[in-house]
């Protein structure tokens, strides 16, 4: 397979024009780099990475921990390839590919699936805003494509917006893994969680950082087989409770506070109505008692475990 870096060498050495991003790359030099978290795709990588290496200088592929010949095929291909021992999920993955593009100093990262979802030869499309210092992130968006199933429309949507960032005061397609990253952002984006939840994360580390952050319209195929390895429910669970750990550990008080003051309201309505059968009937229910009771001791954890939280995240970035 002739590698992306040969053709454009061949390009300047020829003394011929490129056109479209090709030319831009060329001029400013820069290093255009993919990275492709795979999990038993043997069916589809070879192809998502013969179209990806017609618009990159270097491909990584991250085997997380594959039972078939994924790693294998991207190997003969020419691809690098990190291997998983066993399967630590996409965030695993994606935080090995921002590790490998800080080490070999990329100055463009662009992620996108091994199942065939998206199309390589967008690539260029996608980087684009990169190269020419438009933004820092950039997000293929799907929500102009119309091969995307109604249900995956609207959960997507809603996810989005729990997730809540945006770009140009609109909000994003938050859950898309195709993605260009300038140099700035991969110094500055962090990938802890290990589930689905990751693409949102980076997104919401990304606008904490100041990060520019812009869409592209992409098209997504669902045709290719197995384009997902989860059911809708669990996928949108899986990311809703990564968000909702993000917003946790990011704002204590905001999340811990607001279920604290939940639990308190429901703690006295419960007492009060307590205290009023036994001041009629002279008898405590014991149902509407032990609601008020948990719900206080609940309110009482939540809110001391937001100050914790909050004293602690706040010591380490005063250390920083």
């Amino acid at each position: 397979m002739e590698t992306a870096e040969g053709y454009y060498n061949t390009q300047r050495t020829e003394g011929k024009a490129s056109r479209g991003p090709h030319n831009v790359r060329d001029e400013v030099k820069k290093l255009v780099v993919a990275a492709i978290p795979a999990y038993n795709e043997e069916q589809t990588i070879a192809k998502v990475l013969i179209h990806t290496g017609k618009h990159v200088d270097k491909i990584l592929v991250v085997d997380d921990g594959s039972s078939d010949d994924t790693g294998l095929i991207s190997e003969k291909l020419g691809a690098a390839v990190i291997r998983h021992e066993r399967n630590l999920g996409k965030g695993a993955a994606l935080r090995s590919c921002l590790d490998w593009a800080r080490k070999i100093g990329a100055d463009v990262l662009v992620t996108l699936d091994a199942d065939g979802q998206h199309d390589p030869n967008e690539i260029p499309r996608v980087v684009a805003p990169v190269l020419n210092g438009e933004a820092d992130v950039v997000i293929g968006s799907r929500r102009l494509s119309t091969n995307v199933p109604a249900h995956r429309r609207l959960g997507g949507r809603l996810l989005d917006h729990a997730t809540n960032v945006r770009a140009d005061d609109v909000v994003v397609d938050a859950q898309s893994g195709f993605r260009a990253y300038s140099r700035k952002s991969l110094e500055l984006v962090t990938a802890a969680e290990y589930g689905m939840g990751v693409d949102s994360e980076i997104l919401m580390t990304a606008r904490d950082a100041g990060l520019r952050i812009t869409e592209v319209p992409i098209h997504v195929s669902y045709e290719e087989p197995r384009t997902s390895k989860h059911n809708a429910v669990y996928h949108a669970l899986d990311v809703f409770f990564g968000v909702m750990k993000f917003i946790s550990i990011r704002h204590p008080m905001l999340f811990y506070g607001g279920f604290s003051a939940v639990m308190f309201v429901i703690s006295v309505v419960f007492g009060l109505q307590t205290l009023d059968y036994y001041g009629r009937w002279g008898r405590v229910v014991t149902n509407l008692a032990l609601v008020s009771v948990s719900a206080g001791i609940l309110a009482f954890l939540s809110f001391f475990t937001g100050v914790i939280l909050f004293t602690l995240i706040t010591v380490i970035r005063t250390e920083k």
